[in-house]
Order: structure tokens, then sequence, then C-alpha cells
């Protein structure tokens, strides 16, 4: 039975797994390019390489941040995927409420989640871990051109990635699916039932408690900080404990969702609705389901977060010092940080697809009594906007908190200084990756005939 209900779930959620295997070939491709910087990096502290280039090894640090780099891609890789593979479970719920009600036991159906995982992210690994070779080759070229590798290191694909892919994307998605569909399949069939169609309401009994503890531990470190930068702290301690206050926060966002990310959704919906009756329905259509906006909304704060904090550190250095910094380490810097948005987005923009793929029936309603296929698609747009400001807004707070004190501990102010390019750059970013993960699905929507959607959902 258990071959079955896979099968059949594929075929009926095939766009969610198609982003799940995205997610997996994305994170498969990092880990095996960090694994290979890592382990080329590593071997050449060996006597074939002259006092020069050992030396110059040593003073870049390059071995310290390529396994820095190692862990902050298992550690995203690991978020993404765990959301899109929860996420595609999540829509499953009716069809698993369905099969548990005519008999299936509760580990036939999260074996078929499992399996389910397996058939997405074991092709994905596989070639992830070939197309990581490539990219650790072009970063090793960089660090070169930088001066941050000698010449005389010659890069190999190491064969410890291919473990390591797997490990990562194979394990955490298998995992991320089960544990997904634990709760659900232990539920009796009448509630299952229920809850798929009407949605969970509450968040798990650990959830809001370690979210709220992680929010703040955020707050009350970025405090310590700012106080310890008063008293002399350095700005290297500082800026290490910042970057823990930022994981905190990240964190705990991703736990509330909801309890976060609704009232900044209805403080922006808000402006939003007032720019008619097609925005004043993306209004509502974000404020009745905030548990699913709110999965869209957490990878887009991550990527703010991270990519304002790292840009403003640089750009207020220049501003006050006349120097970002070394060129080696300010490449490598934006390098990391615009791996960390490469995650992010795949995660914004698998879960927004699915949400308009999930909602493809509701869409098809709208058309059957009446509206027009742009009214549709404005509607859409305006979800889009709704769903990058309020990205916007919760990731430029905690950018803000999070860069005060190491901005105090080195300039003696904690206001950072950011050039109207880069807020240009994130936010029409932002909101073009919403727009299209939202309005290419719905597109596609409206262009069948509606009656013919309704019937076949």
């Amino acid at each position: 039975m258990r071959t079955g209900l896979a099968q059949a779930a594929l075929r009926a959620h095939r766009p969610a797994f198609v982003g799940t295997a995205a997610a997996a070939l994305f994170a498969a491709t990092v880990v095996s390019a960090a694994t290979s910087v890592l382990m080329a990096t590593s071997a050449a502290h060996t006597d074939e390489l002259s006092a020069h280039a050992r030396g110059q090894l040593r003073s870049s640090g390059v071995g310290d941040m390529a396994a820095v780099l190692l862990i902050g891609s298992v550690y995203m890789s690991i978020f993404v995927v765990v959301s899109t593979m929860g996420t595609a479970v999540a829509q499953q719920h009716r069809e698993l409420a369905m099969v548990r009600s005519i008999g299936a036991k509760p580990r036939q159906v999260r074996r078929a989640v499992a399996g389910q995982a397996l058939a997405a992210s074991v092709p994905a690994a596989l070639l992830g871990c070939v197309l990581g070779g490539f990219l650790a080759r072009v970063w090793c070229a960089g660090m070169t051109a930088h001066g941050l590798l000698p010449r005389e290191i010659e890069f190999s694909p190491s064969l410890l990635a291919l473990p390591v892919c797997l490990g990562v994307a194979v394990v955490t998605s298998t995992l991320a699916a089960a544990l997904s569909a634990l709760r659900f399949s232990l539920l009796r069939p009448a509630a299952a039932l229920s809850e798929a169609a009407a949605g969970r309401r509450r968040l798990g009994i650990l959830r809001a408690p370690l979210g709220l503890i992680a929010v703040t531990g955020a707050c009350v470190l970025s405090v310590l900080l700012s106080r310890a930068s008063a008293e002399g702290e350095s700005a290297d301690e500082a800026g290490q404990g910042a970057f823990v206050v930022l994981i905190l926060f990240c964190v705990g966002v991703g736990l509330l969702g909801p309890r976060i990310v609704g009232p900044a959704a209805r403080l922006v919906s808000a402006l939003v609705g007032r720019f008619g009756a097609t925005a004043r329905l993306a209004m509502l259509n974000v404020r009745s389901q905030p548990r699913r906006f709110s999965a869209a909304v957490v990878p887009l704060v991550l990527v703010v977060g991270f990519g304002l904090t790292k840009i403003a550190s640089r750009t207020t250095a220049e501003h006050r010092k006349g120097s970002a910094g070394s060129p080696g380490e300010v490449w490598l810097d934006y390098a990391g940080t615009a791996l960390y948005a490469g995650f992010a987005a795949i995660a914004a923009a698998n879960t927004l697809s699915m949400i308009s793929f999930e909602r493809r029936r509701d869409i098809a309603l709208l058309r059957v009594i009446g509206a027009q296929a742009r009214q549709v698609r404005a509607m859409a747009a305006w979800e889009a906007v709704v769903v990058a400001g309020t990205a916007l807004l919760l990731g430029g707070a905690t950018a803000l908190i999070t860069l005060a004190p190491i901005l105090d501990a080195a300039f003696g102010s904690p206001v950072p200084y950011i050039p109207w390019t880069v807020l240009a750059g994130i936010g029409s970013g932002t909101l073009l990756l919403t727009l299209l993960a939202t309005g290419l699905p719905v597109r596609s929507v409206v262009r069948r005939r509606a009656i013919s959607v309704v019937g076949a959902t």
C-alpha cells in the first residue's frame, strides 16, 4: 500500500516535489563545493608547497573560513530542505487523511511520505555532488585571484563530498518528511479530515516556548553586547556575538511563524488594501491564511536580515573609515552572503509556488463566478507585495538590532550607513522574487478553462 500511496501523492503534488528536488539540488551543490574547498585548503598544508605559499595560506586564514563556509552551508541546507519538505507534506494532509479513513495505518503513511522524499532527494543529491565540483573550482579560482590562495594549489574535487551530500540532502529530507507526517498520521481519521479541511490553528507545544526563548535571548544578548561595547569590548568580539543574535532572531521567527508574521502582515496589508478591490481581496487572503504565508515570509526575512547585516557592516566601515577591509576578505564575505541569499530565495520561491498551486481550485472558482483573468493576476501581485513588504519590515528590524552592538563597538554609534542603491536593490530583488514565484503558477491556472480546473481538483 505504501508504494501506491507514494506514487499517487507524487502525481497529485508534482510541483511540490519538483520544488523539494530543486532545494535538495541546490543544497547538495553548495555542500559539495564547500566540502571540496575545505579539503583542498586542508591538503595544502603539505611540504609540497613552498614556504612563501604556506605563509600566505596561514595569513589569509582560508582553511578556517572554508570550515565556517561548510558549517553555514550545512545549516542553511537543513533549514531549506526541512522548510520545503514540511510544506510539501502539509499540502498532502487531505489525501493522507482520506487514506487513513479507509484503513491505512500510521506507519504506512509515514513510509509513503519517506518514499516520496527519497524519490525527490536521491537524484538531486547525486547531480548536486557533480555540480558542486564545478562550483568549488570557481570559488578556488576567485580566492586565488584575490590573493587568498597561493597559485601553487591545484584544485581537485573531493570524494568525501558524495557522502556529505547524501547525508545532508537525502537524510535531512527523509527525516523532515517523516517528522512532518508523524503527528498527523497519529490523529484519528475523523480528526485528521477535520484538520485537513480547516487547517491547524495553534502552534506546537514546544514550538511557541522555544521561539519565545530564541527571540528573548536575541534581544537580551543584543543589549549585553551594546553595554559591553561601551566598556571597551573589541569590534571583533561584538561581531561574533552579533552573528549569534542574528541566528537567534532567525530561529525565533521561524518557530513563532504566524505569531510574528501575522501582525506585521496585517500592518503591511492595511496599507496595501487602500489601492482598490483586488488589493483588498489580497489583504483578506493573507490575513485569513497566516500559517501559509508565514512559511514564505520566514526565509525572506532570513535573506533580508543576513544581506543587510553583512552589506551594512561593510558600507558603514567604508563610510566611516574610508575602507571596507581587505579586498579578498570583502569578496569572500559577499560571496558567502550571496550563497545564503540563494538558499533563502529558493525556500521562499518554492513555498510561494506551492501555495499558489494549492489554491488553484480557489482561483478557478473566482473565474467561474465572473472574475477576469487580469483581476486574478492583480490579486496575486498584491499578495506578493504584502509578502515582500512584510519580509522587508521584519528583516530590516532584525538587521538593525543585530548591527547595533557591532557598529557601536567599532564606531561609537549604532546607526548604520546604507546607500540608497543597496536598499533599492534588496527591496526590488525581494519584490521581484515574490512576484515571479506567485505570478507564474497563477498565470498557468488562469490560462486553463476554469471549469476543468475545478473538476480536476
